[in-house]
């Protein structure tokens, strides 16, 4: 059979575009390269010349990956097409090229193709004898049907228009459950005020929290006809936009014919009625007035039409709706989906469908038998959506270190936030699978599972479910014992309440957070800020540099806690007390060292100022017993060589230490550097864990690390001041210890530090020595 040529054309381009921008490795004809590359993201006017197709693919590729390129980020490929999505995009391309057909061929051709379309999908989905309108926001079709059933109850809107409403106010119904703004929009789109939209409240007393209160429907429409306002619509739920629920839809059904309302149903459980079994709740959408389908979601096409199948009678009013158009190219709109639906079959849309809900199913029975993991799922035998959250494992937690009784600050918002943190970490690390996290009433903060959104275009299998669970479960441990010693952790910082202060920041998935409050009697609030945020970034800094499983980090990006210090997750063998000793003594130790630098530096001012007098002295002392004669510089050399001169002056040494010049006497005479007896060495003590035993962990702990691939080495641990302190402390090591030296009255001071004020003190040193020489030495070196 022969195909047209420029049909042939089409596809072939198609394919090439495809493979330029799912890879760009085709090479560019010479001379292109230069402009390509001039073209940045920045706008600018249009080039002169004309560029080909494959330059201008190949700057589409470009902008794609701008960012990757500028951060050195590893290049990512576009989302995977499959082939039936291939044969979407042929579509589109095929609608552009039909589109300039004479207008005859062209009324046949979109004729057949808005018939088979909607022939096909009213078979697929049982909901026989019904037109299509075929939109690309899903909002619109019921925009438009609330458009057809404003026309159809008042009589005389085509001529009078939305005068004729002010006698009788419509109203439309939704369920709270309802995806938010759908409401808000139709209003906006009808010019209607937000008065005419009634929101139902969910049941909360028998059957789901979702699924909309048919009673309390019933009451509130009564009531608005008794005010004098028309009910005109109800929206509902095939799966909520959440938990993916069903709404009690045969009832509602029976409540809007007592009533004369028009029931619209949405949501992705519609998709269970192209399966040979489907449940009772789902199949009595095949009796509403209207439904909208999104069959791209559902089969992964991408940039396919939503489509609203209705049932009325008149198609005048459909028309004037806008539902149906008598313009051949927006029936075009089909054609996509038109190529899709041939290609899969039935056979393949139903199995796509069956894969997507045998996922959920293969998830569920597993969550089922985790004792942290609450689910909320309407039909546990047919549910193609899941929903779970995080909920403390109380017997776990009476076994555990903190008791069950630890979890008094456990409140809604923080179970909320480590559920949003479990929904990330799922997302992040098994991102074929498509978990979000939801907010949902009554429910809080929940992970969804809906593979009929995600598979199709994900290409999830049963063994991306099977990692999801596993890294599930190995989650769940760390956040059980991490919400069990938040109370804990609570506890012992307000033990060091002069030094710690405890950050009550339910916003953060982790075990807490902390602030080092140093000594800040006489400052100013601005420098009282400044030594806050300088003492506890180095406390972070120096945490991070600990050998342990625990993350210390500045805590979120947009927080409102600024300066303090946060501990993430952690496991059930973590010793608490120790831990926030160590934060403490830690912060103690900069706070010291920082004071100790302050202070030597003014005692090395001082003592520069007095070595400068004496040096001074010195001289004069020295011009006055050799006299002026021998201080000239050719006079004075040819004296002293003839007659020299034994002069009484001695050498001097500057001491940073003590910031005073001493005598370099004893330094000649035994020829050695010796130290002041002021002096001290600083005791320490070496103290070392059990082989095998982490950093922060308790004595006698095997429970495993969270992190299995960690490996912990033994470190060594020192004592300074009663306190315990991990080895990255700013502290002189064990065997150099018999060559350091600091005063017995002040604190220790850091390498660097010290060499600061060393670097400083010897550049405004000077020293005299015998015979004209000089030699600038130091003290304890």
């Amino acid at each position: 059979m022969m195909v047209d040529s420029a049909l042939a054309q089409v596809g072939k381009n198609l394919n090439e575009a495809m493979r330029i921008l799912g890879d760009g490795q085709r090479e560019l004809e010479p001379g292109t390269e230069r402009q390509r590359l001039s073209r940045t993201s920045i706008p600018g006017p249009l080039q002169g010349d004309g560029q080909d197709v494959a330059a201008i693919l190949h700057l589409v590729h470009h902008l794609i990956h701008e960012d990757e390129e500028s951060d050195d980020k590893p290049k990512q490929q576009l989302q995977s097409v499959c082939e039936q999505g291939h044969m979407a995009l042929l579509g589109h391309s095929l609608a552009a090229y039909i589109s300039v057909l004479d207008r005859e061929r062209l009324r046949k051709l979109t004729t057949r193709i808005l018939s088979d379309t909607t022939l096909w999908l009213c078979r697929l989905f049982r909901y026989e004898n019904a037109s299509a309108c075929f939109h690309e926001d899903d909002r619109d079709g019921l925009v438009k049907v609330c458009r057809l059933v404003i026309n159809a109850r008042y009589e005389e809107y085509a001529s009078e228009g939305y005068a004729v409403l002010s006698s009788r106010q419509p109203v439309i119904y939704q369920s709270a459950s309802c995806r938010p703004g759908l409401g808000q929009h139709v209003c906006g789109q009808l010019g209607l005020p937000l008065s005419s939209l009634c929101t139902v409240p969910c049941n909360t007393v028998f059957g789901s929290q979702h699924q909309m209160d048919v009673a309390l429907l019933d009451k509130l429409i009564k009531e608005d006809i008794e005010a004098g306002k028309l009910p005109l619509l109800l929206v509902a739920n095939a799966g909520t936009p959440g938990a993916g629920h069903t709404d009690k839809l045969a009832r509602l059904k029976d409540l809007c014919e007592q009533h004369s309302m028009w029931l619209h149903v949405e949501g992705v459980n519609l998709a269970t009625l192209a399966l040979g079994q489907v449940t009772s709740a789902v199949l009595a959408a095949i009796r509403s007035d209207s439904m909208t389908l999104t069959p791209g979601q559902w089969l992964g096409l991408p940039a396919v039409t939503a489509v609203t199948l209705y049932r009325h009678e008149d198609p005048a009013l459909s028309l004037a709706a806008g539902l149906t158009s008598s313009q051949p190219v927006e029936k075009l709109r089909a054609l996509p989906l038109w190529l899709s639906l041939q290609h899969l079959g039935h056979n393949g849309i139903v199995q796509k469908i069956k894969h997507a809900t045998a996922l959920s199913q293969q998830l569920l029975q597993k969550l089922k038998t985790l004792s942290s993991i609450k689910t909320s799922v309407e039909d546990e035998l047919a549910s193609p959506v899941v929903l779970f959250k995080f909920s403390q494992d109380l017997s776990a937690a009476a076994s555990n270190v903190g008791s069950a009784e630890s979890y008094c600050a456990g409140e809604r918002e923080v179970l909320d936030t480590f559920n949003r943190w479990l929904g990330e970490q799922l997302a992040l690390c098994v991102h074929a699978c498509g978990v979000e996290v939801v907010e949902v009433e009554d429910e809080g903060t929940c992970v969804r599972f809906s593979p009929l959104l995600t598979a199709a275009v994900l290409g999830t299998q049963q063994e991306d479910v099977e990692e999801l669970l596993q890294k599930l479960t190995e989650l769940l441990p760390v956040m059980n014992s991490t919400l069990c010693l938040r109370q804990e952790f609570r506890e012992e910082s307000r033990r060091h309440t002069a030094s710690l202060t405890y950050v009550d920041d339910l916003s953060w998935p982790g075990l807490g957070a902390l602030r080092f409050e140093p000594q800040t009697e006489g400052m100013d609030e601005s420098r009282r800020k400044q030594e806050l945020q300088k003492i506890n970034t180095e406390l972070l800094k120096k945490l991070q540099e600990l050998d342990t499983d625990i993350v210390f980090s500045a805590g979120p990006d947009f927080g409102q806690e600024e300066d303090c210090v946060f501990v993430g997750m952690v496991t059930d063998d973590v010793d608490v007390p120790q831990l926030v000793d160590t934060i403490a003594a830690l912060g103690r130790d900069i706070e010291e060292s920082g004071k100790l630098l302050e202070n030597m530096t003014e005692v090395v001012r001082k003592g520069i100022m007095e070595a400068e007098l004496q040096l001074q002295k010195a001289s004069e002392d020295k011009l006055m017993e050799e006299g002026v004669i021998r201080q000239l510089p050719l006079v004075g050399s040819v004296l002293n060589w003839f007659s020299p001169v034994q002069s009484s002056m001695k050498g001097q040494t500057f001491n940073l230490a003590a910031g005073s010049l001493d005598s370099t006497e004893t330094t000649y005479s035994t020829k050695a550097q010796t130290d002041r007896p002021s002096l001290q060495d600083t005791p320490t003590s070496s103290s070392k864990r059990p082989p095998g035993q982490r950093l922060f962990q308790r004595s006698g702990a095997n429970s495993d690390s969270y992190s299995e691939t960690s490996s912990i080495e033994q470190v060594e641990s020192f004592s300074v001041s009663g306190s315990t302190l991990p080895p990255s402390s700013p502290l002189v090591p064990e065997e150099d210890t018999d060559q350091s030296h600091e005063s017995a009255e002040e604190p220790q001071v850091s390498p660097e530090q010290m060499q600061n004020t060393q670097t400083a003190a010897e550049d405004a040193s000077v020293e005299r020595q015998p015979e004209g020489a000089e030699e600038v030495t130091q003290s304890g070196r």
